[in-house]
């Protein structure tokens, strides 16, 4: 499955490398084109109140996208959830959990973050959260009305973030946010399984927000008509963590060699800032996003500890390891998001808001 997943991937990345594969993207165009019929009609019987939608009292953030992953949800999110704690309210989570075993109604991730939670169970998004925001909520639920209608009867938030939930109109929302890769915001056109594409891009006119991320500047020429537009770049931190939380200068580990592995979508553009940054990598591995780390996996990784002083990867795949896991130290490299030129100017005047609403509810 594995497998399967990083050729798709690749696929419809970069293109078919030989007659068969083409002749696959061939066939799975039609797909593609019935997948975003039915999406479109979806979203008429949404608009038309043929299919109920789950309002809240407490103001409600949607943060998604148009394709399937490596648009860098969790860091905006992270950035979210850093901005509404420094104004004093109380921030919720809710996701599905992907990449998680758990199957019940929803499971209140943040109560068990001092006991590390299990990725493997709640989702690594989820968990990563949890740690890195001890003060928030974070909820997972495969319905996510079953998380709002809970936070909102508990009232145990002034605001709640909804993660890649664009597409999930079954929640109402105060701010939709679409966040777009910059150097691809449609890939190669298609939508699933033809491409990346989870509806067609006149969605976007559901959007009250659109950020582009990782973009070199502030690009001019992307332009939504009627719908305000920001541009972000993803950096990563100039100090990299040990699993146990110790901090690490990056001038500490200069001189020795290391391996990078990243189980996100795109991964190549993290390796590319971890060289960046002056690490030198004797390999690199690519795994599927939401990757679970199972004996075998981790076996292969540690076949490379003789070529290698140390490995680093990304916050989300770290929830997934720990620093026995690996017979060489295990580095974390954190990403945040920088926006650009004016953006941040923009994002706060659209989020004040969403503040305005909280502190009129309160």
């Amino acid at each position: 499955m594995q497998n399967l997943g990083q050729f798709h991937r690749r696929l419809v990345d970069q293109g078919p490398k030989n007659p068969l594969e083409k002749l696959l993207l061939y066939l799975l165009i039609p797909l593609s084109v019935l997948y975003g019929l039915l999406m479109w009609a979806r979203s008429i019987l949404y608009r038309a109140g043929v299919l109920s939608v789950t309002n809240s009292r407490i103001p409600v953030i949607s943060v998604g996208n148009l394709s399937a992953g490596g648009t860098g949800k969790t860091p905006f999110v992270d950035y979210l959830l850093s901005y509404f704690e420094q104004k004093g309210f109380r921030p919720a989570v809710v996701s599905r959990g992907y990449g998680g075993r758990f199957s019940g109604r929803l499971a209140i991730v943040s109560d068990v973050k001092k006991a590390a939670p299990d990725a493997s169970y709640y989702g690594d998004e989820s968990c990563l959260l949890a740690c890195k925001h001890p003060q928030a909520l974070v909820v997972i639920a495969p319905k996510r009305r079953d998380a709002i209608n809970w936070i909102n009867t508990e009232k145990k938030a002034d605001v709640i973030i909804l993660d890649d939930a664009f597409q999930h109109l079954q929640a109402g929302r105060d701010l939709d946010i679409v966040l777009l890769d910059a150097a691809r915001p449609f890939g190669n056109n298609y939508l699933l399984p033809a491409g990346l594409l989870r509806e067609f891009p006149a969605a976007l006119k559901r959007a009250d927000l659109l950020v582009l991320t990782r973009a070199k500047t502030a690009d001019k020429k992307l332009t939504f008509e009627n719908t305000p537009t920001v541009s972000c770049a993803h950096q990563i931190a100039e100090q990299l963590k040990s699993l146990d939380g110790e901090v690490v200068n990056t001038e500490d580990i200069a001189g020795m060699r290391g391996a990078a592995f990243a189980g996100i979508a795109g991964p190549e553009a993290f390796f590319k800032g971890l060289v960046g940054m002056g690490l030198d990598l004797y390999d690199t591995c690519s795994f599927s996003d939401h990757q679970h780390y199972n004996p075998e996996l981790l076996a292969q990784l540690s076949e490379l500890k003789d070529r290698v002083d140390y490995y680093v990867t990304t916050e989300k795949d770290a929830v997934k390891i720990s620093a026995l896991d690996l017979p060489r130290p295990c580095y974390v490299a954190q990403l945040k998001i920088v926006l650009l030129e004016d953006s941040e100017m923009e994002v706060r005047k659209t989020l004040e808001t969403i503040c305005d609403r909280i502190n009129d509810e309160q």
